[in-house]
C-alpha cells in the first residue's frame, strides 16, 4: 500500500460523530464522550511513547472515508453449540443467540441497541474503558464504537459457558468498534473465542477493526479468552484488552494473529486478589507488509500471585513486529511469581522485528525473570531435518510451527495447536481466509483443558 497521504484529522469528521451518535439515539451524556475521544484522536500522537515511536510500524495508514454507519446485508451465521452463546457482528448490526438454560441458569447478555432502550448505557459505564485513550487509533475506536456487549455469569454457575463472538468485514471502508463488558460472578467458568474475518475483497481502501474488551473476573472463577485475528490485509485493527482478578481466580488470554495490514494490541492485567494466576499468551504470523504492535502490561498487587506472558511471532517478506512487555510488582503483592518472555523469528532479509521486555519490582519477596530474542532461523535445525530428506522450504516451515506452537500449547484451551493450524496452513500457503467458507474457518467447540475440564497452569522451568 502506498504511503499515506492524507493526515490523520480527515479520517474522521466531528459530523461522523455526531451521525453515529444520533444514528444509535444515544444520550447526551454519551455523546459527550464520544466527542471527546474525537478529539483526543485529533491531538494526541500515533505513539505517546517517544522511546517507541521508531518502532510502531504504522506506515500508509490511511483511513480517510471509514464510514461506522456503513450496512448491509446480515452474513450468515456458525451453528451455535449447546451451552453456547452465538454473537455475530456485521454491517447488518449484532445478533445474539443464546442456549435457553444459560438464560433460565442466569446468564445475561445485553447489546448496544438494547442497553440504550432500556437506559442502561452511560458514558463512564459502558462507552468509556477502563483507562482513557492513550495514542490515535485507540481515541478513535471509541469514538467510533458501533457495537456493543455486556455479558454477566451469576455466582456459582455449574456449567461453563461458551461464548462465540464473531466479527465480519463485509464493506468497503466499513468500521466496526466492538465495546464488551463481561462479568464473572464466584465460582463461574467462561470460555471465549473473539473470532474476525471478513468477506468481499476490496482494494484501495481500508477498513476498521476496533476491539475494546473489560474483563472482571470474580472470586475462585476462571476464563480463557482466545482471539483469533483472520481478516484480509486491507484492515486496519485496535485492540484494547483489560482484565481484573480476585482472588484464587484464573484467567488466560491469547491472541493469534493471522491476517490484517497493522494491527495494534494493548493488555493491561491487574492482579487483584491473593493467589489469582494469570497466563498472556500472543502469537503473530506475518508475510508481505503486514505489521503487528503488541504491548502487554501485568500488574501485580495481591500476594501469592502468579502470572506468565509469553509472545511469539515469526515474520516473512517486509513484515514488522514490535512486542513490549511491562511486568510491575506492586510493594504489598509478596511471594510473587512472574515470567516475561518475548521472541521473534525472522526467515526474509526484509523481515524486522523488536523485543522489548520491561520488569519493575518494588517488593523484594518476588521471583520475576525474563528472555527475548530475536534471530533468524538456525541453520544447524534447517541442515538436521534436510540431511533426514527435508527440503528446505518444508524444514523451515516446520521449525516455524514449532516455534509458535511453543506458545499454543501453554494455552488452558484442549487442543488448541490443532484448532489453529488451518489458519496458519493457510497463510504459509498463500490461501485466503474468508467467511464465505464460514462451515471451514468458524472455530469448532472449545473446551478447557485437562482433567474434569480444569485448567492446567504451567510455568517456565526457569521459575522452578
Amino acid at each position: 500500500m502506498a504511503a499515506v497521504s492524507r493526515p490523520h484529522e480527515a479520517w474522521l469528521t466531528g459530523s461522523t460523530v455526531d451521525a453515529l451518535s444520533t444514528a444509535l439515539g444515544e444520550p447526551s451524556a454519551v455523546l459527550a464522550a464520544r466527542r471527546a475521544a474525537h478529539e483526543a484522536f485529533l491531538e494526541l500522537a500515533l505513539e505517546p511513547d517517544p522511546l517507541y515511536r521508531k518502532y510502531g510500524y504504522f506506515a500508509g495508514v490511511d483511513l480517510t472515508g471509514v464510514d461506522p454507519l456503513a450496512r448491509g446485508a446480515a452474513v450468515a451465521p456458525p451453528a451455535a453449540p449447546p451451552s453456547t452463546v452465538l454473537v455475530v457482528h456485521d454491517a447488518s448490526g449484532t445478533r445474539v443467540t443464546m442456549d435457553p438454560a444459560l438464560g433460565a441458569a442466569g446468564v445475561r447478555v445485553e447489546t448496544l441497541p438494547e442497553m440504550i432502550g432500556a437506559g442502561g448505557l452511560d458514558a463512564s459505564g459502558f462507552l468509556s474503558t477502563a483507562e482513557p485513550p492513550a495514542d490515535r487509533l485507540a481515541a478513535l475506536g471509541t469514538a467510533l464504537m458501533n457495537r456493543g456487549l455486556r455479558v454477566a455469569l451469576p455466582d456459582d454457575l455449574g456449567v461453563p459457558v461458551r461464548l462465540k463472538d464473531v466479527t465480519v468485514l463485509s464493506r468497503p471502508h466499513e468500521a466496526l468498534s466492538v465495546r464488551r463488558s463481561i462479568r464473572l460472578g464466584r465460582g463461574s467458568r467462561l470460555l471465549v473465542s473473539e473470532e474476525v474475518y471478513s468477506t468481499q475483497p476490496v482494494v484501495g481502501v481500508q477498513r476498521l477493526y476496533g476491539s475494546s474488551t473489560d474483563l472482571e473476573v470474580g472470586e475462585g472463577a476462571r476464563a480463557a479468552y482466545l482471539t483469533l485475528h483472520a481478516p484480509d490485509t486491507t484492515t486496519v485493527s485496535i485492540y484494547a484488552r483489560s482484565a481484573s482478578l480476585a482472588s484464587s481466580s484464573r484467567l488466560g488470554w491469547v491472541w493469534s494473529g493471522f491476517g490484517g495490514f497493522r494491527t495494534k494490541v494493548r493488555n493491561h492485567s491487574i492482579l487483584e486478589g491473593r493467589a489469582c494466576e494469570l497466563e498472556d499468551l500472543q502469537t503473530f504470523y506475518g508475510l508481505s507488509d503486514q505489521s503487528y504492535d503488541s504491548s502487554i502490561r501485568m500488574t501485580h498487587r495481591g500476594t501469592d500471585t502468579k502470572g506468565q506472558s509469553v509472545t511469539r511471532g515469526v515474520f516473512k517478506d517486509t513484515s514488522r513486529g514490535m512486542s513490549r512487555g511491562l511486568v510491575r510488582i506492586e510493594h504489598e503483592a509478596r511471594r510473587t511469581l512472574s515470567f516475561l518472555s518475548e521472541h521473534a523469528m525472522l526467515l526474509s532479509r526484509g523481515t524486522r522485528s523488536d523485543t522489548i521486555p520491561i520488569l519493575e519490582i518494588l517488593c523484594r519477596d518476588v521471583k520475576a525473570t525474563h528472555s527475548s530474542s530475536v534471530a533468524p532461523v538456525d541453520p544447524e535445525k534447517v541442515f538436521y531435518l534436510e540431511s533426514r530428506g527435508v527440503a528446505e522450504s518444508d524444514a523451515i516451515r516446520m521449525i516455524g510451527e514449532g516455534f509458535l506452537s511453543h506458545v499454543l500449547e501453554r494455552a488452558p484451551f484442549a487442543d488448541l495447536r490443532e484448532v489453529l493450524y488451518p489458519y496458519l496452513a493457510a497463510r504459509w500457503e498463500g490461501r485466503s481466509i474468508d467467511w464465505a467458507d464460514r462451515e471451514r474457518v468458524s472455530l469448532p467447540p472449545l473446551e478447557f483443558r485437562g482433567a474434569d475440564a480444569e485448567t492446567e497452569w504451567r510455568f517456565d522451568t526457569k521459575l522452578r
